[in-house]
């Protein structure tokens, strides 16, 4: 199933399509990488999709049961290394909606987190530090 075009502007930027809807997402090379920086690099979209499947993925769980996490939030930093280049640690912070929310739900929810399509997709060499915050 074709999903997007990705089209090279020049001056180490990227306009990618998404086909279905017609969205689109502007990349730029980071600072510490030759580029301007003033848009999400491919590494920063890599580490954000993480955060945002996750989220998604705990709101279908959240569906399902019946539950509300509107306004959960994700903070995302990333590490990279050299020799090559790459993606070696990402850190997420999810940050719930104070709802009390038990300990069952707790755990079926970051469960599912957990095992989200992009989590499982990760190469398992990349530390990846997930916390929740209740």
């Amino acid at each position: 199933m074709k999903i997007s075009e990705v089209e090279y502007s020049g001056e180490l930027r990227t306009r990618a399509v998404h086909l279905r809807s017609g969205n689109a997402i502007i990349t730029d090379a980071p600072v510490d990488n030759q580029g301007k920086g003033q848009a999400f690099s491919p590494t920063d979209l890599l580490t954000t999709s993480l955060a945002s499947c996750m989220l998604t993925i705990m709101g279908i769980k959240a569906r399902y049961m019946n539950l509300k996490i509107e306004g959960s939030k994700a903070r995302v930093t990333k590490i990279m290394a050299s020799d090559p280049r790459r993606v070696s640690e990402v850190a997420i912070k999810i940050q719930m909606p104070k709802s009390g929310f038990s300990d069952r739900d707790k755990k079926i929810l970051e469960q599912a987190a957990m095992t989200c399509p992009v989590m499982l997709s990760l190469h398992p060499d990349i530390k990846k530090d997930i916390s929740f915050e209740w």
